[in-house]
């Protein structure tokens, strides 16, 4: 990824920036974030808050644009996206042990299409390093009177944990985020751990959400305050897959649902340079699917259950279709490395105006 700046000069760096190995670059990116938030080099990327609040799941998201998970796996960088705008961030997806993820390379850009494939899989350093992350953010003491930005917390098992014993680690996380997180989200959904994806089946999912449910009102006992739970699934799912995952949610009493992930298609990169690589794809290709699935998500669950709409929001208009399909609010990844954190700005003022009209 490369390093954020305002549109004005982001255009015009992107295309040196992007001769960089894509996961490089991305390091370097986070690097320069993390020296350079709560100092006045944060002028560099920072931009006003747009302020319009929404409330899902007992809580007030400031405006309705976040980031998505697995840009800031090990939660380095919180206060410099709060610095962009964004009303919530989320970080990870975080493991119970540190692991290295999948053999490089692993992350590839697909220019003609605004589009990443990554095989990243789960790489950070683990829930203690995580923790002490969070816990140096600033964000909340920084908001200068505001309604702070929300920060979700991305939970997930290790690589080496089969996936009989998966429970154990999410739990493990679970624990050790809980009084930390605005909100936690259940990722079920990335391809680039093996048989990850098969929690989201019938029985599975209901073991998981079943434990979960469990250890949380034991959670909200002890620390005095109930953390909404959200489930991140997949893109690749058709409408039989997902009516047993929403009737799934409802039953465990999960707070939201965040469509999407990844996806594995490669019909819209077909024949491209790189197209072939293994891995989850993101950016423009997987609009469609995420616009899809949050619309079946929306029609079996109803109009008020929160759904978090990620997957291709490049532009306001973007943003305003993921929130037309059925999202109360949307994140962006990719789309902020092709157009870089003017897009905060533009799809929250966007999604006001269009606010402010109904």
């Amino acid at each position: 990824m490369p390093l954020l700046l305002p549109s004005s000069l982001y255009g015009l760096a992107r295309p040196f920036l992007f001769g960089f190995d894509p996961e490089h670059a991305h390091e370097i990116t986070l690097d320069g974030l993390a020296r350079t938030q709560n100092t006045p080099l944060a002028c560099a990327y920072s931009a006003p808050r747009v302020d319009d609040p929404v409330t899902l799941a007992g809580l007030t998201f400031p405006n309705r644009v976040g980031l998505a998970a697995g840009l800031d796996k090990n939660a380095r960088c919180i206060d410099a996206f709060a610095a962009m705008g964004f009303g919530f961030v989320e970080v990870g997806t975080v493991t119970p042990k540190a692991q290295p993820g999948n053999p490089k390379p692993r992350m590839f850009r697909l220019p003609q299409r605004d589009a990443l494939i990554n095989r990243l899989g789960f790489n950070n350093e683990g829930l203690d390093a995580f923790l002490a992350n969070v816990q140096n953010a600033r964000f909340r003491k920084n908001s200068g009177g505001k309604t702070p930005m929300l920060l979700g917390l991305n939970i997930g098992k290790n690589a080496a944990t089969p996936i009989e014993r998966a429970v154990d680690d999410y739990l493990a996380c679970l624990d050790g985020v809980y009084s930390h997180a605005d909100y936690v989200t259940i990722n079920i959904s990335s391809p680039n751990t093996a048989n990850l994806r098969s929690l989201q089946s019938d029985e599975a999912l209901d073991a998981l959400l079943g434990a979960v449910a469990e250890r949380r009102e034991a959670l909200a006992t002890r620390h005095g305050k109930r953390s909404p739970l959200f489930v991140k699934i997949a893109p690749d799912l058709d409408e039989a897959q997902v009516a047993v995952i929403a009737a799934t949610l409802q039953r465990h009493r999960m707070d939201g649902v965040i469509a999407t992930n990844t996806t594995l298609a490669r019909d819209a990169v077909a024949g491209l340079p790189h197209a072939a690589e293994a891995g989850g794809l993101s950016g423009a290709p997987v609009r469609e699917a995420s616009n899809r699935v949050i619309a079946q998500l929306r029609a079996v669950l109803g109009k008020d259950f929160p759904i978090i709409g990620v997957g291709g929001v490049l532009s306001a208009a973007d943003a305003k279709a993921k929130i037309a399909a059925g999202a109360d609010v949307v994140q962006i990844y990719t789309g902020l490395i092709y157009r870089g954190p003017a897009l905060v700005r533009e799809a929250a003022q966007a999604l006001l105006r269009d606010r402010s009209k109904a």
